[in-house]
């Protein structure tokens, strides 16, 4: 059996503020928090030679962790200044470009994905000191066909995609279909599909050992006739797993360490951690998908149909409310006497879509209806 690549892909977000909230009210979570941001380079030094990690980070994480005002606010707890220039170790880290302010892509106007893909790339290129990033991160893997020329248009190589959405054009085996990259078509362009490996992805998220993990994944690929990329995605911040600071009780220490040391003593059955790019640049894309219009499981749902985030009616009406509102800024580009105002309104929409608006339920809709209520109220000032 040939040689399997692991990529390991971590997402990282803290909606806007949250992180100053939490500081203020419960100062011990934020910390965890930090810490978890801070642990990730400090676990890979030592394994610069194995060790390989994709982290996705939200652009309001990376407008918080740059703010100098914050950076001094948290010296004592974690140095955001040195953390992010430890991020940029391109040995061991690879960045993925997503949306700034995480949004369910495909629930909001397709008219502002190119504002939040590019807002992004912009703090992204600015922080990390490069002028393009090859891989892409939909926020909570909300993905769906129509996104493929946005991507396109921002120069992103490949997509990162749940297994249980993806489906194969022609004849492929369930192995080949999970454990190769594919491409995926849509409007003339089309873009590499990376396939998240589900089961693999809760075990990583929940806790998991390497034996267990090596033994798994022996199975999943012995009919592997190529080289498989076995791809498992979670949040590296959350969770008791990645903010444990006992160390005997955390994902890097009882996991990833673990992996990396029976990877330097050939004891991991062929497996070896990579990145997704040179994966691609050795092995290439097989074969045609198409992707089912979904995100990635989270707790009771699994994806399908965004219901974590349209499940009741209030939600549904901040999402159609959101959409109009998008729709009148748009609309009043052409004629504003007032760009600049405008611009105030447009950002509040851009920040009412964050995911974690809808995620929690009814919970966090009143922060969504404050940006609406300000970006419409701007509006009428120019109108």
């Amino acid at each position: 059996m040939p040689d399997t690549a692991f990529a390991l892909v971590l997402n990282l977000h803290q909606p806007a503020g949250n992180l100053d909230d939490l500081l203020e009210h419960r100062e011990w979570e934020a910390s965890e928090i930090l810490w978890a941001l801070d642990r990730i380079p400090r676990s890979l030094w030592t394994f610069a030679d194995v060790g390989r990690v994709h982290l996705s980070l939200s652009g309001t994480l990376l407008e918080t962790l740059a703010s100098p005002g914050f950076q001094r606010r948290v010296y004592g707890i974690a140095d955001c200044g040195s953390l992010l220039w430890h991020l940029q170790n391109t040995a061991i880290i690879q960045i993925l470009g997503t949306g700034y302010y995480h949004p369910v892509l495909p629930l909001i106007p397709e008219a502002d994905w190119d504002d939040q893909l590019g807002r992004w790339q912009g703090i992204g290129q600015n922080l990390f000191g490069r002028t393009g990033f090859p891989g892409f991160w939909p926020p909570e893997m909300g993905f769906c066909m129509e996104l493929i020329p946005a991507l396109k248009r921002r120069g992103y190589r490949y997509v990162l995609v749940d297994s249980d959405h993806v489906a194969p054009v022609g004849p492929m085996s369930w192995a080949e279909l999970r454990y190769r990259p594919h491409i995926a078509r849509f409007g003339g362009e089309e873009i590499i599909v990376v396939v998240r490996d589900r089961e693999l992805s809760d075990a990583q998220e929940s806790g998991m050992e390497a034996d267990w993990f090596i033994q798994e994944v022996s199975q999943r690929t012995r009919h592997c006739d190529f080289p498989p990329l076995v791809t498992t995605c979670t949040d590296g911040d959350n969770g008791g797993w990645f903010r444990n600071t006992c160390a005997e009780a955390n994902f890097w220490r009882v996991f990833y360490e673990s992996l990396l040391h029976r990877v330097r003593d050939d004891r991991s059955a062929g497996i070896r951690p990579a990145f997704i790019d040179d994966y691609l640049d050795r092995h290439g894309a097989y074969g045609e998908v198409t992707v089912r219009t979904g995100a990635w499981n989270t707790g009771w749902h699994n994806g399908s149909g965004f219901t974590q985030w349209t499940g009741s009616a209030a939600q549904r009406q901040a999402l159609a409310r959101l959409g109009e509102t998008s729709r009148a800024i748009h609309a009043a580009r052409g004629t504003a006497t007032d760009p600049g105002t405008l611009d105030q309104a447009y950002w509040r929409v851009l920040r009412a879509e964050t995911s974690c608006n809808f995620f929690w339920g009814e919970a966090w809709l009143p922060r969504c209806r404050d940006d609406l209520d300000q970006a419409e109220g701007l509006l009428g000032r120019v109108r």
